[in-house]
């Protein structure tokens, strides 16, 4: 089972958990499709998009679960990303990590599964 990483606020998780959907945030929405980061990519993308914001989460997804709806694209570095062209189901969400921020503006990463 592969697993793929979405970060994002506490606030907008707390929403997610009264819906049963995410529907992706503002960049998502602007994009076109929720962005998801591998294990391996998860501290670059939250150092480049998410230095020195406070309280969040870094939620495990199934990738498997998600279907036709999730594309690997190219994107930084020339990497395969995954985007989710459709709205996340807390039914493909295996847990959900709390990313302390450190003094420095960096956050603590959790051991991952790839």
């Amino acid at each position: 089972m592969v697993k793929i990483y979405k970060i994002c606020s506490a606030s907008a998780w707390r929403e997610v958990e009264g819906s049963g959907m995410y529907r992706g945030s503002a960049d998502d929405k602007r994009d076109g499709f929720i962005h998801f980061s591998t294990a391996t990519q998860v501290a670059e993308t939250a150092r480049k998009h998410f230095a020195g914001q406070q309280d969040l989460l870094l939620i495990a997804v199934n990738a498997d679960a998600l279907g036709t709806a999730l594309r690997w694209e190219r994107s930084r570095n020339d990497e395969l990303f995954p985007h989710l062209y459709a709205e996340l189901s807390l039914e493909a969400v295996s847990a959900v990590h709390e990313m302390p921020m450190r003094s420095d503006g960096s956050h603590a990463i959790p051991e991952l599964e790839p």
